[in-house]
């Protein structure tokens, strides 16, 4: 009887050892989870920082935004940037909210709306006829293999690796001889054609079963059929990927617009902002914000279809 009610305190002091074991681990993790939630937490406000700041200044008089960030704007006698000397009081509730920015941006100033919906005409069909394009040609490489193939394919991963700066002069160039220079076209043609598109989309549908594919055509489906009705809807995150993606990089472009297109007047907001920034720092501010917006919007919609189609390919999931 000694023995059994020793060996139930054994046990006993073993389940309360693991209990305070278990216990013990709990916390560290709580607090490994709590300590990477705060990391993560500042760089979130950190990089959103920038954001948040546009985004209140536009509501700021023009008074106030000099009287904050007068020291950063102002120049010298020579017309260059003075050295700051004084402490940037960076604010997030103005003072008094106006929309006198706003107003001007849409009602008092058509120069900035016409910019922005330049940035439309050229941004939209880039990434409607690019990812059309792609997904015709991934289907394709998809669909048939071979050496031929494999090494158009190794062509399009090569070029994707290019940076825009290395083939900007043979776009000049071929642009040139088109005939097509300093119309919109020079910035269209090339993004229609952008090689990143085809290799997002060749990785995703190349992850679909091949046993899906023969049994449609078993049924008698046709190319078209496989393509529109199995390919398309089990590649929907990398299709929503890729177009987010193509939007954000083509809505933000600079130089092929300054090199393709020097007109001032067929130019897109994102070339026209920096000019702005050098009149009225308030309606820069409240520009900037107008022409993120649609950027932010896109991304929202798309969160989940832009971290499955770059996590999965757009492919079946394990």
């Amino acid at each position: 009887m000694t023995g059994m009610t020793h060996s139930l305190a054994l046990k006993k002091n073993a389940a309360k050892r693991a209990e305070k074991r278990a216990d013990r681990a709990r916390r560290r993790r709580a607090i490994r989870i709590a300590l990477v939630t705060l990391w993560c937490g500042v760089f979130a406000v950190v990089f959103l920082m920038p954001t948040i700041l546009t985004f209140a200044n536009s509501f700021m008089t023009e008074s106030e935004i000099t009287s904050n960030y007068g020291a950063v704007f102002a120049k010298n006698d020579q017309g260059g940037k003075k050295f700051i000397s004084e402490r940037v009081n960076l604010k997030l509730i103005p003072d008094k909210v106006t929309f006198s920015q706003y107003a001007t941006t849409f009602l008092k100033s058509p120069d900035y709306l016409l910019k922005f919906w330049n940035s439309v005409i050229l941004v939209l069909p880039i990434v409607v006829f690019q990812v059309a394009i792609a997904a015709l040609a991934a289907y394709s490489f998809m669909r048939t293999r071979g050496r031929i193939k494999e090494l158009l394919l190794f062509v399009y991963i090569f070029v994707m690796l290019m940076p825009y700066q290395v083939t900007l002069v043979p776009n000049y160039l071929v642009a040139d001889s088109l005939g097509i220079l300093g119309t919109r076209w020079s910035i269209i043609l090339p993004g229609v054609f952008a090689p990143f598109s085809v290799f997002i989309l060749t990785k995703g549908m190349r992850r679909i079963p091949y046993s899906l594919i023969e049994a449609a055509k078993l049924d008698g489906a046709g190319e078209w059929h496989i393509f529109s009705r199995i390919c398309l809807p089990m590649c929907k995150g990398s299709l929503f990927s890729v177009a987010i993606l193509v939007f954000i990089d083509y809505w933000n472009m600079v130089e092929q617009v300054l090199i393709m297109m020097p007109d001032a007047d067929k130019q897109p907001l994102s070339v026209f902002l920096s000019q702005i920034n050098t009149g009225e720092i308030g309606l820069a501010f409240a520009v900037a914000t107008i022409y993120m917006v649609p950027a932010i919007l896109l991304f929202l919609y798309g969160e989940e279809y832009l971290i499955e189609g770059i996590t999965y390919s757009g492919g079946l999931k394990g």
